[in-house]
């Protein structure tokens, strides 16, 4: 009688775990994670050049689509400023990739500071030394990084990575070297936490690149994977008034399997014709399991 009365504690205790843990989940707020290039600020963009659209920009991110977390792509120091001033409500981490503090691009992660917590950050560059700032490798015609985060939900404390980065755009042998990079840092680093990554790869879904994120079977493309049908353009990329062709998306949120995704966007809003930047944003909302 006893050993019946013991299981069946154990049995109940198992079921009200069990119950707070699926309510837990069910009533988690969803997260609206953001990948995003925002195109560096050239002058010679004319009408598009960063000072006549880093509002517009700034918008996206924050009070318009209120991304709780964004990867940005072709980040310059002062183009972080402007945006620190446009987004009182976010932090971001990152370095500049040619020296590993303030010269060159950034990949920052802005997040709302009001719901996570920073525990840890870092860069690796992509290539064959990826602790060297500033190295190159293979056929890559620019410095490239990943910016890496290691963060807590305020409200529930789960712990989460999130991994964004910018692929180089001419060598085909440094992207694909470079996606084996990513995934064994990915590996590495995070192991089996809840993981995020956001990146423009410069690759579409019939590359070998792709492949070999889609290889790591625990990382999944978070369109495919979306509890509702993608919803936008199939293309990520423009040439300011109008977009590149369909299934040319060269910009990504993956997630491993500790993620659950709900929705997938990419946005293409136009302020008086135009987009705030060559690329469009991509927008997924997501749960951790």
């Amino acid at each position: 009688m006893k050993k019946q009365i013991y299981l069946y504690l154990l049995l109940l205790l198992f079921a009200v775990g069990l119950t707070r843990a699926i309510f837990a989940q069910a009533n988690q707020k969803p997260v609206a994670v953001m990948s995003y290039n925002i195109r560096y600020d050239n002058p010679g963009d004319g009408e598009n050049a960063w000072p006549n659209r880093k509002d517009h920009v700034a918008e996206m991110i924050g009070s318009r689509y209120q991304a709780d977390i964004a990867g940005l792509q072709e980040v310059l120091i002062h183009q972080l400023k402007d945006l620190e001033t446009r987004l009182p409500d976010y932090e971001w981490v990152g370095v500049g990739r040619d020296d590993g503090k303030s010269k060159g691009e950034f990949s920052p992660i802005f997040y709302r500071s009001d719901r996570f917590e920073l525990i840890a950050t870092n860069t690796f560059w992509l290539s064959e030394n990826p602790q060297i700032p500033g190295s190159k490798s293979w056929d890559t015609s620019i410095t490239r990084i990943v910016t890496w985060a290691k963060f807590k939900e305020a409200e529930s404390g789960q712990e989460f990575y999130f991994f964004n980065t910018h692929f180089d755009h001419r060598g085909e042998q440094a992207r694909i070297e470079s996606a084996k990079v990513l995934v064994d840092h990915v590996k590495s680093i995070a192991g089996d936490t809840p993981v995020l990554i956001t990146g423009d790869f410069n690759v579409n879904e019939r590359t070998e690149a792709y492949a070999i994120m889609k290889e790591e079977e625990s990382i999944h493309d978070a369109r495919y994977l979306s509890e509702t049908a993608h919803e936008g353009p199939t293309s990520s990329s423009n040439n300011w008034v109008e977009m590149r062709s369909p299934e040319s998306r060269i910009d990504y949120v993956f997630v491993n399997d500790s993620i659950q995704v709900l929705t997938h966007k990419i946005l293409d809003d136009r302020y008086e014709g135009h987009f705030p930047s060559d690329h469009l944003p991509v927008l997924s909302t997501v749960r951790f399991k």
